[in-house]
């Protein structure tokens, strides 16, 4: 926590002016006259004094700017103990910007930690907004009990609906959502027919006001604002907020990198006006510090990590289904860039029971050969195109002599449940971290289960569960044992399916290995 803070004081600076900044178009003086809160509000990043609470403006969330003029719009926020709002705990007004799309971050201290808050929203002559419900986090330095975290990402618009969300905002007291990124999908409409349920608006994203209209569309789904309303979430973004695949300064299309700058900096501008994160999580012109960390008292620590911003180009990335792209070659050299590689050795040399690698793509090895291939086939995209910067990370999870690792991971459309093996060439091997990777909210269809599959499972002796459905994911953590929940749907081309269980995973910390026990 206290190094996280040191983090924001770095950006100081850039925070204050912006924070102080005098409008360049007036302040609205008269109501909207309109319910502006078609987007819902939000919640993220729990402290013991405080979490992030946001919305954004937008009476036509479709139209250009949604619907709003282009001023300053003064915006009151009340936070309660109850959800009467009988006993408000916090209050004040913030300005909503053209500038930022017209969306409001507030950063809440003074709370008292550990325990519920509700929080609403409102602007003069408009309604009210919906009620937002977040939980602190514990002092940094009080045991725990138990923490509940659900995950979730890969949430494509067009491909399925989101009655994952719906029952995700309906889990038992749930402390936190990690979303691991893939909250939009930046390409344009696909015909219709197939496994289209709904299309997306507009052609493939470059602008600002593209990525601004289509984070729109999405945040519009009921039952995505019904999750964000029920729990706070911690942000994290992967490829399809900005482009399929890119990789720090390059795209897959080998646009030059000062020209794909200007579209990151679009997505990563648009990713910050819609999602619940803090000032030092805003993209400047020197890029964006989007890891951060966590912390649930001496029970968990969470390294939420970008993936993205800082890694070196994909192996092959002209082919990489070339013959010549064998395993031999996947050694990419970076995917945290050398600041958060250091930032997380820092933050692994902790007291807490467990640590939580809250990340976006698969870390463990994975053998993707089909029946009677011979060769192994690793895709360059995952950590397994990325062999030097998997084994930096391995090397400070040894050096700390930790045992306790989880990682969290996302992207592939899948479930699957691993570990981590200390050897590349031995995954059955010693393991240094369990991997539990969720599967999509809608991204893939519905799925084919495990049927399609099962080679994978003899291909992957460090893999114990591949499955393709889609759903999310449960952490029950106590000081004893960490649990996981694996929850499907059946179906996501229509409406109406509810959430099963397929599995539960049983790790213990002082032991790198999980046990399936339901």
């Amino acid at each position: 926590m206290s190094f996280d803070r040191r983090m924001l004081l770095r950006n100081a600076t850039y925070l204050a002016a912006l924070a102080g900044l005098t409008p360049s178009r007036s302040v609205l003086a008269t109501g909207l006259g309109t319910n502006p809160f078609t987007l819902g509000v939000a919640a993220g990043d729990p402290w013991p004094d405080g979490f992030v609470i946001w919305t954004r403006l937008a009476p036509d969330p479709l139209a250009p700017h949604g619907g709003m003029p282009a001023q300053s719009v003064p915006v009151g926020w009340e936070v309660a103990e109850d959800e009467a709002f009988s006993k408000i705990a916090r209050k004040g007004q913030s300005l909503a910007r053209p500038e930022l799309g017209h969306s409001v971050h507030v950063e809440l201290s003074g709370l008292e930690p550990h325990r519920h808050y509700w929080y609403r929203f409102h602007v003069a002559g408009s309604d009210v907004s919906p009620v937002g419900r977040a939980r602190t986090a514990p002092p940094a330095t009080a045991p725990v009990d138990r923490v509940r975290i659900g995950v979730a990402g890969c949430q494509n618009w067009e491909i399925g609906y989101y009655d994952a969300y719906r029952a995700l905002a309906q889990e038992n007291d749930l402390d936190l959502v990690f979303h691991y990124g893939d909250y939009i999908y930046e390409a344009g409409p696909r015909p219709l027919g197939g496994p289209i349920v709904r299309q997306h608006l507009g052609e493939t994203l470059y602008s600002l006001d593209d990525y601004r209209r289509r984070y729109a569309q999405y945040k519009m789904d009921p039952d995505l604002q019904a999750a964000h309303h029920a729990c706070a979430f911690a942000m994290s973004f992967d490829d399809h907020e900005v482009n399929n695949n890119w990789a720090g300064e390059f795209d897959q299309a080998g646009t030059p990198p000062e020209i794909f700058a200007l579209r990151r900096f679009a997505g990563l501008q648009a990713w910050y006006e819609n999602v619940p994160v803090r000032r030092a999580q805003m993209p400047r012109p020197g890029g964006i510090t989007a890891y951060r960390r966590l912390d649930y008292g001496r029970l968990l620590r969470t390294h939420v990590l970008d993936t993205r911003s800082y890694r070196t180009d994909q192996p092959c990335s002209d082919d990489p289904w070339s013959a010549g792209c064998t395993p031999q070659v996947h050694n990419s050299p970076s995917m945290l860039g050398s600041v958060q590689e250091a930032w997380l050795d820092e933050g692994l040399g902790n007291g807490a029971t467990w640590n939580l690698l809250a990340q976006q793509v698969i870390m463990m090895q994975l053998d993707f050969r089909e029946p009677g291939t011979q060769e192994p086939i690793f895709q360059t995209d995952l950590w397994d195109g990325y062999r030097p910067a998997r084994a930096r990370v391995i090397e400070s999870i040894r050096r700390h002599g930790l045992t306790n690792v989880v990682v969290s991971s996302g992207d592939h459309h899948k479930h699957a449940v691993g570990s981590v093996a200390l050897r590349d060439d031995d995954p059955a091997g010693e393991k240094v971290a369990v991997e539990f990777l969720a599967t999509s909210i809608s991204s893939g269809g519905d799925g084919g289960g495990e049927k399609a599959s099962r080679h994978l499972l003899s291909n992957n002796p460090n893999l114990d569960l591949y499955h393709d459905k889609r759903g999310y994911q449960v952490f029950d953590i106590t000081p004893k044992r960490w649990t996981t929940d694996v929850r499907i749907l059946d179906h996501v081309s229509a409406k109406g399916a509810p959430a099963s269980t397929l599995a539960c995973y049983e790790v213990r910390p002082e032991s790198p290995r999980v046990q399936r026990i339901a």
